[in-house]
């Protein structure tokens, strides 16, 4: 067998709790580079063991630190969502000025023309 064929076997093997298969134990037995990584991978085994029996406790005003940062990137978006929405509203207002302005000259120029139709209906 080939080193990097074993190294991908020996996580299988002791995660399922199963006999090394004999071409594995054997090449390992034989090859130092083989052995080192079965001692790392058990190693790595033993301390991910000890995490999930050890509970550690936070450092003290952690949780005081994590909600103001929180905090803080709240207002922070909040702000920018503030400017956003001004501008879409200064754009809203320009839009409404411009159409007001626009259906005002529409009715002085009707308005105009009609006092123009009846000042030469009454000359006639």
């Amino acid at each position: 067998m080939q080193c990097d064929e074993v190294a991908l076997l020996i996580p299988s093997s002791l995660d399922d709790d199963q006999p090394v298969p004999l071409p594995v134990q054997t090449h390992v037995e034989s090859c130092l580079r083989c052995q080192a990584e079965l001692a790392r991978y058990k190693r790595m085994l033993r301390g991910l063991q000890l995490l999930r029996t050890q509970l550690l406790e936070p450092a003290p005003g952690l949780l005081g630190l994590t909600l103001s940062a929180i905090g803080d990137a709240s207002e922070q978006h909040a702000i920018r969502s503030l400017l956003n929405k001004r501008k879409v509203a200064y754009v809203g207002a320009i839009s409404g000025a411009v159409a007001a302005a626009g259906a005002a000259a529409a009715i002085i120029a009707v308005q105009r023309s009609r006092r123009r139709a009846a000042a030469a209906l009454a000359t006639t």
